[in-house]
């Protein structure tokens, strides 16, 4: 998803076009995740980006996407640009923590 999300629509409280554009954020989020794993892949991970608009996007990680989304309408945006892109995730093997570090 690439997309420029306005915040400020005439005729529309600021706080459900807010809600509204975190609805269909985390509608496509789920989307995604129930989509078929190929082989070998673990989970869905996401690279995202956010920003005013397009050219001034910066990587952010999708636990703070909203937040961001949250303070850009706080700061009085009109407007706001999400990029979220699903990739294969495979989960690593865990360490067992040594005896010396359990203290």
């Amino acid at each position: 998803m690439k997309k420029t999300f306005p915040l400020q629509i005439e005729g529309r409280h600021p706080d459900r076009v807010l809600d509204a554009l975190k609805h269909e954020l985390r509608k496509y989020l789920k989307r995604e995740r129930r989509r078929d794993l190929p082989a070998g892949v673990d989970y869905w991970d996401f690279d995202c980006r956010f920003g005013l608009s397009q050219d001034s996007a910066e990587t952010v990680h999708l636990s703070q996407l909203t937040g961001r989304v949250d303070e850009a309408a706080q700061n009085g945006a009109t407007q706001v640009y999400v990029e979220i892109l699903a990739k294969h995730g495979v989960r690593g093997a865990r360490v067992a923590p040594r005896a010396g570090d359990l203290d």
